[in-house]
Order: C-alpha cells, then structure tokens, then sequence
C-alpha cells in the first residue's frame, strides 16, 4: 500500500519508537490523501497517528517468530541494490 513504509518485524535491534512514528504518519498520510492536514483537522490527524502507532508498537510486541532476526545494514543494501537495478540506464 504505501511503499514508504518499511517491514518493522524481526529485526535486530528491534524498531524504534522513531520508526513507528514514522511508519504511522506514512499511513494516516496515505488514507487521509494528504501529507499535510488543515488546521481544522490537525487534531484528528495527530490523534490516529498516535493510534495506529500504538497499535503497531503493540503488534510488535506480541509478534513471534522462529526466523532469526534480520540484520537491518544487509536489508538496505539489498533495497539499494534493487533500487540500482529497477533504476539502471539502459544504455
């Protein structure tokens, strides 16, 4: 759905409350249809970006997996490495 949100289950050191935030603004961003609210919704954006982060702070919580964490330097290079690839210049 929003490809600016990163998987955040089984890594290692495990997410931050940063990357929630962030992951939840990316999410109430997209279904709200904008980056930035008005001021007369300011409040009710600030309020289910609080939600979704609590709700996503508590599924990582109560998440189990027997695969071991994932190294999170090795995940990003191998996005840029995709990215390098998807975006190369035919030449």
């Amino acid at each position: 759905m929003c490809r600016n949100i990163h998987p955040l289950h089984n890594f290692e050191p495990p997410a931050t409350g940063d990357e929630v935030h962030a992951a939840a603004l990316q999410y109430v961003r997209k279904v709200a249809g904008t980056t930035r609210p008005s001021q007369a919704n300011q409040e009710a954006f600030d309020e289910a970006v609080a939600a979704v982060a609590h709700a996503t702070h508590h599924l990582l919580d109560h998440l189990t997996t027997n695969a071991p964490p994932k190294d999170r330097d090795v995940e990003a290079a191998k996005a840029r490495a995709r990215s390098a690839q998807r975006f190369a210049k035919v030449g």
